[in-house]
């Protein structure tokens, strides 16, 4: 017997099933890192465990939880991110901080 749903329910059903395979699927804008106290502390939005840890931005903590991030596929968006923070906030100092992250190897691979 056919099925009652619309064509346009089963694309989606078919492309979300496509998108499987380990990695997560999120619509919308999604932001990794929530800066505090003028650029020394920030929020690390981790998709791959779920978790949002407060962090000090000159931590080994956080070149690791942004390692883990990079490892999973999403360096491309922290550092668009990290770019994003240098241009909007100079004073706070994100430039520094990607040097950090650079210099760590956390973005190679």
């Amino acid at each position: 017997m056919a099925s009652n749903t619309s064509k346009t329910a089963r694309a989606s059903v078919r492309a979300g099933q496509a998108g499987q395979g380990g990695a997560l699927s999120v619509l919308g804008e999604f932001k990794y890192l929530i800066p505090l106290n003028g650029g020394k502390h920030a929020y690390v939005r981790n998709l791959t465990n779920g978790k949002t840890v407060r962090l000090r931005t000159d931590s080994e903590a956080f070149v690791e939880e942004i390692r883990t991030l990079a490892a999973a596929g999403h360096a491309t968006k922290v550092r668009a991110e990290l770019n994003g923070l240098a241009a909007a906030y100079p004073e706070h100092g994100w430039d520094a901080t990607e040097k950090r992250l650079v210099e760590a190897g956390v973005f190679e691979g």
